[in-house]
């Protein structure tokens, strides 16, 4: 299995547009030992032709564009290597990239019934719907093996399994609305594997760690985890004021409870940060937080990067 990482940050990308903190200041200047980000996307793949994203970036169409093997036929009119999107949340971040793949193209969306349902109620999604059968949706539910296949039906050799995470609904779901969804189908850890039987798993956002979900690090070969903030009270610290790490379903990287502390038992996979937030000290070489997390042997993951299971 194929696996490219075409966004690597968290929501906003970095710089972020409207933010002057010190990263963003000095990677605009050139003056941070540190590399600019677009907004967290995964793409997968079994034979290198067609490939099956993990949600859909609001960073999507230029993350195509600057990948070769995602691009149409040369020959062709209407044409995608793209094959389906998989959503772990109902996030903008995770799903506002699906309004870019808007051009009557049929595609398999892989959710779970409350996700759907959500984007479903919202009309500016009619636009996925223009035409029968122009986005496929299927239902997904925890625990349960799916085969990702194309919208004419042929297969790619890797089953995915969703495991439900211990969060919520995106603010933008109103609380009566919450209250009719299934409260384990907002947020999924997805693992994928491949015919080598080598897995990926994939969480960009980690609300709470509990013993299954460790497990299920243990037996992966690449863990792509969340790594929005290092800090519970970043946001605070970054700008004066903010919700903590935790209260907007992030678990931080340092201190106590944090992934660096709580993971430091993994053995098995290879272990990458991903979906880094702007503020995230990590994302400067030259910050102690960051040799802390390579010395602690994790990665910080880049656009760009690929990997082989």
């Amino acid at each position: 299995m194929r696996i490219k990482i075409l966004g690597s940050s968290a929501g906003g990308a970095f710089p972020q547009w409207n933010c002057g903190c010190s990263n963003c200041s000095r990677v605009r200047r050139g003056a941070l030992r540190g590399k600019r980000r677009s907004q967290a996307q995964v793409a997968v793949s079994n034979s290198g032709k067609s490939w099956y994203l993990l949600n859909a970036s609001p960073d999507l169409r230029s993350q195509i564009e600057t990948s070769p093997e995602l691009h149409p036929q040369a020959t062709a009119i209407r044409e995608t290597p793209i094959s389906g999107i998989v959503l772990s949340s109902g996030d903008v971040d995770a799903v506002l990239g699906l309004l870019l793949l808007r051009e009557f193209q049929p595609l398999n969306v892989y959710a779970t019934g409350s996700i759907r349902r959500i984007l479903q109620d919202n009309s500016i999604f009619n636009v996925l719907q223009r035409t029968p059968e122009q986005v496929l949706w299927n239902d997904i539910r925890a625990g349960t093996n799916f085969e990702l296949t194309s919208p004419n039906g042929l297969t790619s050799g890797i089953v995915c399994k969703a495991m439900a995470l211990r969060g919520s609904y995106p603010g933008y779901v109103s609380r009566d609305a919450q209250t009719q969804l299934a409260g384990d189908e907002a947020i999924l850890g997805l693992t994928l594997t491949g015919e080598s039987g080598k897995r990926l798993l994939y969480i960009p956002s980690l609300p709470q760690l509990d013993a299954a979900l460790v497990s299920a690090m243990e037996q992966s070969d690449l863990l792509l985890i969340d790594g929005t903030f290092w800090a519970d009270d970043e946001l605070t610290r970054t700008r004066g004021e903010g919700p903590s790490a935790r209260e907007i379903g992030h678990l931080p990287i340092g201190g106590d409870g944090g992934t660096l502390q709580t993971l430091a038992c993994l053995k098995r996979p290879r272990k990458i940060y991903i979906h880094v937030n702007n503020t995230n000290p990590v994302l400067d070489e030259d910050s102690s937080e960051y040799r802390q997390v390579r010395e602690a042997g994790w990665e910080v993951a880049e656009d760009g990067w690929e990997f082989q299971l």
